[in-house]
């Protein structure tokens, strides 16, 4: 298989942060999962493209606006099976419920949800439903920009910083070469200027801002990075972009 196929590649970025019932692939196209990163922001295009057009429909069927964010919102959810949501609780409960790197670890394993992580999740889950209800009346453009840049965040992470386990999802990717996540950030950078305009400026800034913060965050409690680390980056810098969007309306 040619190392560097690009169609293939964007397949599996799909295949690996959503839900989509697409076709498998076959066992030996997951070896270009370090090369895929450069789709993610794709990937986030398609995921927040799905979650504006939700969102408009039910606006123009009369529902009200917070429904209509509401649904937009749980639209995005289930396409990517919540796999972000689930990484964003972890990263809480681990890093402020442990005491030392090995028992951070544990707790960001284990299945069961805490205290930080409910906490995180309606807390991330509330700024987001206020954001999109403003920027639903806006067309919803920012929506798209907010799902894709904040994808972008992800292969820099992973490119950047060692991995925590030695096992887990990120790992089984594996570490993406420095032209996939640079790819990976342009596109997430062009996505938000042709959606926002000047405001896509702001936006890019925010979400290096965030990832940046994650970094070092991952870094000093527990050495690295891991799958759930990754996916509280996105939605961290997700829930940034979208708030600042819907300030600047």
């Amino acid at each position: 298989m040619d190392k560097n196929d690009p169609l293939r590649q964007l397949w599996l970025a799909f295949v690996l942060l959503t839900r989509l019932p697409l076709p498998h692939l076959p066992e030996n196209a997951f070896s270009q999962g370090p090369r895929a990163v450069w789709a993610y922001p794709l990937v986030g295009f398609v995921v927040g493209a799905i979650g504006a057009l939700t969102g408009q429909i039910s606006l123009s069927l009369g529902l009200p606006v917070t429904g209509s964010a509401v649904l937009a919102l749980g639209a995005m959810i289930l396409l990517t099976g919540a796999m972000h949501e689930d990484g964003l609780a972890d990263m809480f409960d681990g890093f402020w419920g442990g005491t030392t790197t090995a028992r951070r670890l544990d707790i960001m394993r284990d299945s069961q949800i805490g205290t930080y992580g409910v906490l995180a999740l309606i807390l991330v889950c509330l700024a987001k439903i206020s954001a999109l209800s403003v920027l639903l009346g806006s067309g919803g453009w920012a929506i798209v920009a907010a799902a894709a840049l904040s994808r972008g965040i992800m292969p820099a992470l992973m490119h950047g910083l060692p991995h925590a386990r030695v096992d887990g999802l990120s790992r089984s990717v594996g570490v993406p070469p420095r032209r996939a996540a640079v790819t990976a950030a342009a596109i997430g950078a062009l996505a938000a200027l042709l959606c926002l305009g000047s405001l896509g400026i702001a936006a890019i800034c925010v979400a290096a801002l965030v990832g940046l913060a994650t970094a070092l965050l991952a870094k000093r409690k527990i050495g690295g990075q891991t799958g759930d680390v990754l996916g509280a980056a996105q939605q961290l810098g997700e829930t940034a972009i979208l708030l600042i969007c819907a300030a600047a309306l």
